[in-house]
């Protein structure tokens, strides 16, 4: 049986990610946590990490997409009200057919 040593990919000098500098013996970025697997590939450079267009986001259109148009319904923190003291009821009646039996 042949032990074949894999050899681990060169660190480079510099983080590609965010600039500081490496020791040859590091495994990953101190400053980032940027890795071989994470963020030391080739295209490293050209990635930002947000996903996010970097120019011409409407942050406006962004929550009107996200959240809708106009004021929540009225009626919404009725139905939580008695919601609420139909949950307390319940467990009342539940504690008071305990305390009884």
């Amino acid at each position: 049986m042949s032990r074949k040593k894999t050899s681990r990919p060169k660190t480079p000098e510099i983080c590609l990610v965010c600039g500081e500098e490496i020791s040859p013996r590091a495994v990953a970025c101190p400053e980032c946590g940027a890795d071989h697997n994470s963020g030391w590939r080739e295209d490293a450079e050209s990635y930002d990490a947000t996903g996010l267009p970097e120019e011409d986001f409407d942050y406006k259109e962004f929550v009107r997409r996200e959240f809708g148009t106009g004021p929540k319904p009225a009626t919404i923190r009725t139905v939580w009200w008695v919601t609420a003291i139909l949950v307390l009821a319940v467990l009342a009646a539940f504690y008071l057919y305990a305390a009884l039996r």
